[in-house]
């Protein structure tokens, strides 16, 4: 588990230097990847869908996120190639996307229970075998 939140302050350390190149107006789109333990893709959907979609939609009422598509293949891959499940956030700029309190205000509010959420999250993170965030830009092809 160190070496995924490692692995993710690196990733997202080289992701804010890249994107403090763009405008502060641009929106931000962040692919989030998820390869769980075999056999509890649907128990990790089901409680990233309890426990963490509503303080998403939260910050999208507030206008921090323009918008969350969560998605998982319908096909099978290799299991080097596999994933389970993904979520494209799309922030309102860079900076929202890197804050790390971004959802906080809203836990309180949407879980009495704060001690049942952190347990929650923490066994959705014991069902992951890897976990990956891809920076995305739409592009004009052009012939």
């Amino acid at each position: 588990m160190k070496k995924i939140v490692l692995l993710l302050l690196l990733v997202s350390s080289f992701q804010l230097i890249n994107a403090q190149s763009k405008t502060s107006s641009e929106y931000f789109t962040v692919e989030n990847y998820y390869k769980v333990k075999w056999g509890y893709a649907e128990e990790f959907i089901h409680l990233w869908t309890i426990n963490h979609y509503p303080l998403l939609k939260k910050a999208i009422e507030k206008g921090d996120i323009i918008s969350v598509t969560p998605s998982k293949p319908k096909l099978h891959s290799g299991e080097d190639t596999r994933w389970d499940f993904r979520v494209t956030i799309v922030f309102k700029n860079a900076a929202l996307a890197f804050d790390e309190n971004l959802t906080a205000p809203y836990k309180k509010a949407l879980y009495p229970d704060l001690d049942k959420l952190s347990k929650d999250e923490q066994h959705r993170f014991e069902l992951l075998i890897a976990h990956w965030d891809i920076e995305t830009e739409n592009i004009s092809p052009k012939p």
